[in-house]
């Protein structure tokens, strides 16, 4: 009687012992630059360049990983399309520590196609706050807008788009004066283009 009494005493003791030397963890939120969380993320939690635990972020980015013994771990950020990122002697006590908006991870440019170009002027001159449309043409000839934006002060711009290939066409417009160029994109690359408007500065 006495020995099971005993035996009983050690093993809650034990499980005592490792809940609480398991009572820690950590839990944040993934996101991009521009805010927005990012959902499917893969966390994994290492020690000693060993991964101990590891996690998948929800529809919203966020995650939570608790059973870390007290101690300092190095966290690796993984998610499709996006920069592996990394925060190192993240420190765990008792407790779940949150780690703010610290995970940041930043768009993978490998794996895009990225279409930067510049308009003119006809005598050569940048063209500012031009309307650039982006439209992909399809085997039809028919057209689909993906998107627009304006040029910068330097008569720049650029729109970014998941690799593949794809014929597209690049329209700038000032007032009522418009020019396109057409261009071929297939594996993720920056592709240049530059389009003259048919007027001059003081036409505008």
């Amino acid at each position: 009687m006495i020995r099971s009494t005993l035996f009983l005493f050690f093993a809650l003791f034990a499980l005592s012992t490792l809940t609480f030397a398991q009572s820690g963890g950590v839990k944040g939120k993934v996101r991009a630059q521009n805010g927005r969380g990012i959902p499917n993320a893969s966390i994994s939690v290492l020690l000693d360049g060993k991964e101990i635990k590891s996690a998948t972020s929800d529809s919203k980015g966020e995650f939570q990983i608790p059973g870390l013994a007290k101690g300092k771990y190095n966290l690796v950020f993984d998610a499709s399309g996006y920069s592996r990122g990394a925060l190192h002697g993240v420190e765990v006590d008792t407790g779940i520590r949150s780690l703010g908006d610290k995970l940041v991870l930043s768009q993978d440019r490998g794996l895009f196609v990225i279409v930067q170009g510049s308009v003119f002027f006809k005598e050569g001159s940048s063209v500012t706050a031009a309307k650039i449309e982006l439209e992909q043409i399809n085997a039809d000839g028919s057209t689909k807008s993906l998107g627009s934006s304006y040029s910068n002060t330097s008569g720049e711009f650029s729109f970014r788009r998941r690799e593949g290939a794809a014929k597209l066409r690049v329209t700038a417009k000032l007032k009522d004066v418009s020019a396109s160029k057409d261009i071929e994109v297939n594996e993720a690359a920056v592709y240049r283009v530059a389009i003259t408007l048919p007027m001059s500065r003081e036409d505008r």
